[in-house]
């Protein structure tokens, strides 16, 4: 399939040679160029000798001619998360066994990257023989830390590829010709969905840098600044998260939504009263689900199919059944395996979600697992985080949560009656130094301790989860704002002692 797909554009340099491929706020790449620029990454990578490239650029059309590159060239591409801190960024080099660096200056010092005399290229010496990887890998993509050490994803080409032709298949038929990047390129599904999907269909991919679009940090988001590049953009093709498209909407005012026809929300669980509030101002919006091990994109609504309260039905390429206890189950294009893992490539993936079916569309009914997904798509281990929180002497216990929200928030049990809020919110600022900015806490609480008394606790001290998140579900509700800076954390007014 990576054959057919690097044919299929230099065809297409052929055909509609001054068609525009890839552009950002410098750079406009037509297609009978496009191969040419990715020929000369390829060039460069060759001459290095370079097996396996940590990518660390700024969303734009070079992060794109490089992916490429390495996809011609079938060397491992790694994307390197801005959103990831400085450790996991040096566990992430280290366990993939990166010698090549595609990005700044400041980045290969504190990675101890050496240059190579070509401009945002550097080596380092890797471990030889570098660490194994499951054969045909690709792109190892990192989750985005459900606890400190992110797990690598291995995937083929045609892992990625043939969720790009069966998206492609979808847009083509409400007539895309171009889509708008809003994500980092970093995260699978734009660069499936926004790369590769697109260059499939011939059509235009604009890739502003993610501060033009209004990013801040993985988990905080300038809606105005969002807005003002959508309304000048007006793209036929988006996709979002769901604290996106609510940002979006709330700067949109009064005026019904004039363009676009397939703008995708996923990545977290979507507010049916956010879908229908984005409906009704005019947004083309088709909610769907997927995950890394799935190379991105498993099931999605399509125009004319839409099934409100679903995530659609399986694409073309996938194949979902449910597990005797309703675990959905995906079959078919899983990844090769984990990195680091000896295990075989599975050949079917238990997601850890719950779900039901509604005709041939998949209803999800929450997740088997305590990893939380934020509103902005990141996926968080909340005993991570309260380990974070429970090293420091003022907090006794702490509980995280954080599904589909846009800042965390935690539940602190106090080390004493010495302990003021003062101190406990000294301490959460501390632990949140430590912490990505996904992960940190944006709203705390004071509560009494969790016990096997007051059943919100196990005799060996595990939280029962549910029993909390039904204890304080009235707390839960209240606003939460986005956690853009390790300063902005709020105590809730509420007390709550029981």
């Amino acid at each position: 399939m990576r054959e057919r797909f690097l044919n299929h554009l230099r065809a297409l340099g052929r055909t509609a040679a001054n068609r525009v491929a890839l552009e950002d706020e410098t750079l406009s790449i037509r297609y009978g160029e496009l191969m040419d620029h990715i020929e000369s990454r390829a060039g460069q990578l060759r001459r290095l000798g370079s097996r396996r490239v940590g990518l660390a650029l700024d969303n734009g059309v070079d992060w794109a001619l490089w992916d490429l590159a390495m996809m011609q060239e079938a060397i491992v591409s790694v994307p390197l998360p801005g959103f990831f801190t400085s450790a996991q960024l040096a566990h992430v080099v280290s366990q993939a066994g990166v010698e090549t660096l595609v990005g700044p200056a400041s980045l290969a010092t504190a990675l101890n990257f050496e240059s190579v005399g070509e401009s945002a290229l550097w080596r380092c010496n890797a471990p030889s023989p570098p660490p194994a990887l499951p054969e045909g890998t690709h792109k190892i993509t990192f989750t985005s830390g459900t606890s400190g050490t992110p797990k690598g994803v291995c995937l083929s080409s045609d892992n990625q590829l043939s969720v790009a032709e069966s998206l492609a298949e979808v847009a083509d038929s409400v007539g895309v010709r171009r889509h708008l990047a809003l994500l980092p390129l970093a995260t699978l599904l734009e660069n499936i969905g926004g790369i590769y999907a697109p260059l499939w269909l011939g059509a235009s991919v604009s890739l502003p840098s993610l501060s033009s679009i209004g990013w801040k940090g993985a988990s905080g988001f300038d809606g105005a600044a969002g807005w003002r590049t959508i309304n000048r953009q007006a793209p036929d093709s988006l996709i979002l998260v769901p604290q996106l498209l609510s940002a979006l909407l709330a700067q949109q005012g009064e005026t019904t939504l004039d363009f676009g026809r397939f703008f995708a929300v996923g990545g977290a669980a979507v507010s049916p009263a956010l879908l229908t509030r984005a409906e009704n101002a005019g947004w083309p919006v088709f909610e769907g689900y997927g995950l890394s091990e799935c190379a991105s994109v498993v099931t999605l609504n399509r125009p004319g199919e839409r099934c409100p309260g679903s995530v659609g039905r399986p694409l073309p390429h996938a194949r979902i059944s449910l597990s005797s206890d309703g675990e959905v189950l995906v079959h078919g294009n899983v990844m090769l395996g984990y990195l680091g893992d000896d295990a075989p490539a599975p050949d079917v993936w238990p997601t850890g979600d719950l779900g039901e079916w509604a005709g041939e569309n998949l209803t999800l009914k929450g997740r088997r697992r305590q990893v939380f997904i934020t509103a902005y798509g990141r996926n968080v281990d909340p005993a991570w985080v309260e380990a974070e929180l429970t090293a420091e002497p003022a907090i006794a216990q702490a509980w995280v949560t954080g599904e589909a929200q846009p800042g965390n928030r935690a539940m602190l049990v106090p080390r004493g009656d010495w302990v003021n809020d003062r101190q406990i919110e000294d301490a959460v600022t501390r632990a949140n130094a430590r912490l990505p900015d996904y992960a940190r806490i944006s709203l705390w609480q004071r509560s009494v301790p969790f016990t096997p008394q007051n059943g919100q606790a196990t005799a060996n001290g595990r939280l029962r989860r549910e029993v909390l998140a039904a204890h304080y579900s009235t707390w839960l509700e209240s606003p939460v704002s986005s956690p853009a800076d390790v300063s902005d954390i709020r105590r809730s007014s509420e007390e709550t002692t029981s």
